[in-house]
């Protein structure tokens, strides 16, 4: 069982697969065609590039400003319920002392 390896484009490639459907007028199917790209591969580019052009392939570990900050507020929801449940035990812990 062999596992294919995953192609990986610039973003200066795809940006210039997705300008050949949107400014040259080219379908999805020639432009696949011609530049050996899956066809499902670029549809996907030309819709994240429609969504947002200045975020469109921003790259690994890269994210949006928007997501950023969601998973730095889900981190700090996280390290705060933790906190409140050490404290919690805590409290149990010495409200049982005190008895």
């Amino acid at each position: 069982m062999s596992q294919k390896k995953r192609k990986a484009y610039s973003k200066e490639f795809k940006q210039e697969a997705v300008q050949l459907i949107t400014d040259k007028g080219y379908s999805i199917a020639e432009a696949s065609r011609n530049l050996g790209v899956e066809y499902s591969v670029l549809r996907r580019w030309k819709k994240q590039f429609e969504q947002d052009p200045s975020f469109a392939f921003p790259g690994k570990g890269r994210q949006r400003p928007h997501d950023e900050e969601l998973r730095r507020l889900k981190k700090d929801l996280e390290r705060v319920t933790e906190e409140r449940d050490i404290l919690k035990k805590a409290l149990a812990y010495f409200a049982e002392d005190q008895k």
